[in-house]
């Protein structure tokens, strides 16, 4: 137990400028006087938040591998079962080298949150301290209770049924867990959620925001997991997707919690320029007053434990000898997705899909549809230029867009079709889509399967690259459909038949000035021959793969072949198997370390 607090205690503190804030480093004080502190409490934690970013963390393993692959995004190269490709392509080893860390730093999560949930309610100062001191012990016991469910959360959606470790590891009588159903977890962390809900603060309340859990994140959260507990899983027996049978019970929740924070504008709203929130997670200077993030994984400090690789191993991609050094490409958009959104109104496209590069002289150039990669990461968006991987972009977990679209699925499903209410919720995440071409706005359903559809590809334009789609999928049954439907999508875009008949096989490009303006114009001023973005890739164009004098060729539908589709390499999603994939193996290490944890099914 001391080992874990001089843990803590050495944690170093977040910069209040962009992201957490400062405190002194009590690493001389005993282990007694921890939670007798405000201060050191508020150390201990920090600690915990520490477990979230990092190389391991959301920083970069967590957020930029594990969510591939659904029909939006996928990682770039060549398939191996023993590193990030093989994750990608549903074929991951139990050998695979990005799985043990990540899986280690999500436990070390949990035990610091342990440690924190047992002590700070002991403290003297939690009941009988000033009111002052009361109100933030308890603010820091709602933090460490949720932050608990995160980790967690996070863990069983990757791996499903785990052991159940709710106490400090030092108060355990047997270290070697079995695995443990995960709706037992669930439960408590729902009602730890329940319980920190009423202890944290809502944002204009609290003196730390966006990087500190304030109540409407608390409450999102709990939205997120209990969607999650009355959606599909992967169970252990029998072994197939299903679901409860009190399911919507568990809708109840999330739409309680949604109707809640939508009750309070002032904490929470939606960022009317949907760009803004994306610059935002780059850069100290906030454009987000609406505070539609509501909770992000704070990235500083240059390094591997502390800061990420957004940006640099994901997102726009820069040429190395560009002013704004090198980076990104390592996640790529399949070149379906573009289509999927609206060709002219939809401004989400642009910012969610790159179809440009930067060069090596800091300009912008068309990439072949197999290339393009997730726009909401860019290098270029950072004051940091260089050789550094580290550019200190944050990692969104929560947006009020989220919200109002959990809302809409949970009223949906509680009424058996849609209220009033539900279809302005879905309404509002549209016209921001949309603004400037309201006149293309989508029908909206009435019947409750239209809506359902509507919520589905709704989630899927407005949180592409954000770590959600493939969970999302999982919850819903739909991932293996979804899968065959891409499939057949990309083929259809292979050899121009049905809604791509019309697209080009080649685009003509060359070098464009990189202005760094909104993504719109961005995309609409690229130098393609034949006209802006918006002609020449809704229409056949010459159809040959020699280039016009002046201009590159870059191949659009040519991109996708045999072997896109179904090759044993560069398959999309080709080892992807319903009723054993949804789930990660569980990393060998961890299996070795304890005895009594068993390998999910469909792994060696």
């Amino acid at each position: 137990m001391r080992s874990f607090i001089i843990l803590f205690l050495f944690a170093i503190a977040f910069s209040a400028c962009k992201k957490f804030l400062t405190i002194e480093n009590p690493s001389t004080i005993s282990q007694d006087a921890v939670f007798t502190s405000v201060s050191n409490t508020n150390s201990a934690v920090i600690g915990v938040y520490a477990m979230l970013i990092g190389d391991n963390g959301y920083g970069n393993r967590i957020s930029c591998l594990f969510p591939q692959s659904a029909d939006d995004f996928k990682t770039s190269g060549d398939y191996s079962p023993d590193d990030r490709r093989g994750i990608s392509t549903y074929g991951a080893s139990a050998g695979n080298s990005d799985l043990p860390n990540p899986f280690n730093q999500l436990f070390k999560g949990i035990e610091r949150a342990n440690v924190c949930i047992k002590y700070i309610p002991r403290s003297p100062l939690y009941t009988g301290g000033s009111a002052t001191e009361q109100a933030q012990m308890k603010k820091l016991y709602g933090e460490a209770l949720t932050l608990r469910a995160q980790f967690y959360f996070e863990a069983l959606r990757n791996w499903g049924d785990l052991p159940a470790q709710l106490v400090p590891a030092a108060d355990l009588k047997d270290m070697y867990l079995a695995r443990t159903d995960k709706d037992s977890i669930y439960r408590q962390l729902l009602d730890d959620l329940a319980l920190a809900e009423d202890l944290v603060p809502w944002r204009t309340e609290s003196p730390d925001q966006n990087l500190r859990l304030t109540k409407g994140a608390v409450k999102g959260i709990r939205a997120r997991i209990a969607l999650a507990v009355g959606g599909y899983s992967l169970r252990t027996n029998p072994h197939v997707m299903a679901r409860r049978e009190d399911y919507k019970k568990f809708y109840q929740i999330a739409y309680d919690e949604c109707a809640d924070i939508m009750a309070h504008p002032e904490q929470h709203s939606l960022n009317p320029v949907y760009e803004q929130l994306f610059k935002t997670l780059h850069a100290a200077t906030r454009t987000d007053n609406a505070h539609e993030l509501m909770f992000e994984i704070g990235a500083y400090g240059g390094n591997a434990s502390t800061d990420s690789k957004l940006g640099y191993y994901n997102g726009l991609k820069h040429n190395t000898s560009s002013r704004f050094g090198g980076g990104g490409g390592g996640i790529n958009a399949l070149p379906v997705y573009f289509y999927e959104f609206d060709s002219t109104g939809d401004c989400r496209r642009d910012v969610t899909i790159n179809i440009f590069e930067i060069d090596a002289s800091s300009q912008k150039i068309a990439i072949m549809a197999g290339a393009l990669t997730d726009g909401k990461y860019r290098r270029s968006w950072t004051g940091i230029t260089g050789t550094s991987q580290n550019l200190a972009i944050n990692w969104p977990i929560l947006r009020f867009a989220d919200v109002l679209l959990m809302y809409a699925e949970a009223d949906n499903e509680i009424n058996e079709g849609p209220s009033a209410k539900a279809q302005d919720a879905l309404l509002q995440v549209q016209k921001r889509a949309f603004a400037g071409h309201l006149d293309r706005l989508p029908v909206m359903p009435a019947d409750k399967q239209g809506f359902f559809d509507a919520i589905v590809h709704e989630r899927l334009l407005e949180f592409g690259g954000e770590g959600i789609r493939k969970y999302d999928l999982i919850r819903w049954n739909l991932l293996a459909t979804k899968i065959a439907e891409t499939r057949d999508k990309l083929r259809q875009f292979m050899n121009g038949e049905g809604r791509y008949a019309n697209v080009p096989l080649y685009l003509y490009a060359k070098a464009a000035p990189y202005s760094l303006t909104n993504s719109v114009d961005e995309t609409q001023t690229l130098d393609l021959y034949g006209g802006p973005a918006a002609q020449v890739l809704f229409q056949p164009g010459l159809g040959v793969a020699t280039a016009p004098a002046g201009y590159s060729v870059k191949n659009w539908r040519m991109a996708v072949n045999e072997d896109y589709l179904t090759g044993a390499r560069k398959g999309y999603a080709i080892y992807f198997e319903a009723n054993k994939k949804e789930l990660l193996p569980i990393p060998m290490d961890a299996l070795n370390a304890n005895y009594k944890l068993v390998q999910n099914q469909g792994y060696n």
